[in-house]
């Protein structure tokens, strides 16, 4: 499988759900950030190839070293987090998911570490703008996590329906 073939038009339109809040989250989302997300993994395994930069970071300096060490397992692991956000997404859109399952496994961590800012600054300016882009990326899909969770309203719970019940036999 290439990068890009998850990314390319099918032939077939994906079984479309309705969602609880569908005005902000739909299927030409999720696919086109699935797509930004692989092209950016992608540049997140070269940036960080472990046989080369930090070798390289080890000849200079052992906290550069340490600090790419660092950023590298913060980053990959963020777009990890992000990439399986999307997919959980992608299976409800395509109804392998019900969208209670969905709400419940379909939770991205809202407050994942940023990046140390000392740290940071002992890396390549290259690597540094890399690591910003994944942090602005998570960010985009915090915000629509949380617009799509707050979005939809949540069916009454037990006491709501027995207070309901009560109200309604007392009037």
């Amino acid at each position: 499988m290439t990068l890009n073939e998850g990314c390319l038009p099918s032939s077939h339109e994906p079984k479309r759900q309705p969602m609880a809040s569908p005005s902000n989250i739909n299927p030409r989302i999720v696919e086109g950030l699935y797509c930004e997300a692989l092209v950016l993994a992608d540049e997140v395994r070269a940036a960080f190839h472990l046989s080369g930069r930090i070798d390289d970071a080890a000849q200079s300096e052992s906290a550069a070293r340490i600090a790419l060490s660092c950023e590298a397992l913060r980053t990959t692991t963020r777009m990890m987090h992000a990439i399986a956000w999307l997919l959980n997404h992608r299976a409800f859109f395509a109804g392998e998911l019900s969208e209670f399952q969905l709400r419940r496994h379909g939770r991205l961590v809202p407050d994942f570490p940023v990046s140390d800012p000392q740290r940071m600054a002992l890396l390549d300016g290259a690597v540094r703008e890399l690591i910003e882009i994944t942090e602005r990326f998570y960010a985009r899909l915090v915000r629509l996590d949380h617009g799509w969770r707050d979005g939809a309203i949540a069916p009454p719970g037990a006491l709501d329906r027995l207070r309901q019940r009560l109200a309604a036999s007392a009037g």
